[in-house]
């Protein structure tokens, strides 16, 4: 009886060999699931709850109770998460600990100087980070306008806090008035010639870390490019304040109401 060949088995295209090459070892979508699930339960917690029972918290992330105490479970027993004796969970210290290495770990110069570069890439002008220092505010970033005619400041300059967009920016959430609609538009007040755009860039507590914006001679400030310098202004430092692990709400509020805030 003659033998007959095996069957053979059809090439795999490149494209499938690539993706599992590219695919960690022991990794599957049964474990990145769980993944989000274990992320969703931790971002469950607000910061007005008192301690929550399972039941809730398996409500608001939209687990079954079995799943959800499971998860808990695992994250317990590496600290994200702490059960009370009553029943009640609250995160754990795992949790602070992260965020505190998180906040020391905060760099501006690994965050603004890129910020600063897609401003005056878009815009073609100058852009600028201040911080405050008591009442006057320093320059410490800066991209010179590629334009022949443009605003001249150094790093290190220092101007009084209370002038100038930037000034405005960086006082924007001081006192009990409202803020200033967002971001600060200026015509003149620092210098005759010179307009500015700038906003409040918030840190993880809050804070007013410093301001961002863009600086334009005024003979080039028409209503097109007030409007381009605005949006951008705004969206970087919506994107700032996030990459720096503050809370966006407060500069979205005050966002300038023909501004898109996000």
């Amino acid at each position: 009886m003659s033998k007959q060949p095996s069957p053979t088995r059809a090439p795999r295209s490149r494209a499938a060999a690539s993706t599992e090459a590219a695919k960690p070892a022991g990794l599957n979508e049964g474990n990145v699931r769980a993944v989000e699930r274990a992320l969703a339960l931790l971002r469950a917690f607000r910061e007005e709850d008192e301690p929550l029972g399972l039941a809730e918290i398996s409500r608001r992330v939209g687990l079954n109770m079995t799943t959800a105490l499971r998860l808990l479970q695992t994250l317990e027993s590496h600290a994200f998460i702490q059960r009370l004796p009553n029943g009640g969970y609250l995160l754990g210290p795992t949790v602070l600990q992260l965020g505190d290495i998180f906040r020391r770990s905060l760099r501006l110069d690994n965050h603004v100087p890129p910020a600063l570069e897609r401003l005056r890439q878009e815009s073609d002008e100058s852009a600028t980070f201040f911080v405050r220092e008591h009442e006057q505010r320093r320059c410490v970033f800066r991209l010179d306008s590629p334009q022949i005619v443009r605003d001249y400041a150094r790093i290190g300059e220092v101007q009084p806090v209370r002038r100038g967009a930037h000034g405005h920016a960086l006082t924007a959430f001081e006192g009990p008035e409202p803020p200033p609609a967002l971001p600060v538009v200026t015509r003149g007040e620092r210098h005759p010639e010179l307009a500015a755009i700038a906003a409040p860039v918030l840190g993880p507590s809050g804070q007013v870390v410093g301001s961002i914006g863009i600086s334009v001679p005024l003979y080039r400030f028409t209503p097109e490019v007030e409007m381009l310098c605005r949006r951008l202004v705004l969206r970087e430092a919506l994107q700032l304040t996030r990459e720096l692990g503050g809370d966006t709400a407060r500069l979205e509020a005050a966002a300038a109401p023909n501004l898109p805030a996000r």
